[in-house]
């Protein structure tokens, strides 16, 4: 087993440590899961909380329309608009 110090972090370390990898403010995109056909995504919401979410799920931000291996398309007021995966 390999282990790191703290002043070698893991590559994972590393990558989950970049700065401005994802907005501080607004809604922010951590992630995807599932089968392909049927993704989730977790999402950091403007007030902090994390929650998960599927196509039609509800946000104050818009409608969840899609959610594809590159991010999630939202809908409010006729207008979509994409949220794509950080780094991605």
């Amino acid at each position: 087993m390999t282990q790191t110090s703290p002043e070698t972090p893991s590559r994972v370390a590393k990558e989950a440590t970049q700065t401005n990898m994802i907005a501080s403010r607004g809604l922010s995109l951590l992630g995807l899961f599932g089968v392909e056909n049927d993704l989730q995504a977790m999402v950091r919401l403007p007030s902090g909380r994390v929650k998960t979410i599927k196509t039609g799920s509800r946000l104050v931000q818009g409608r969840v329309l899609g959610i594809d291996p590159g991010g999630i398309v939202l809908e409010k007021s006729g207008r979509s608009s994409r949220i794509e995966m950080p780094g991605g």
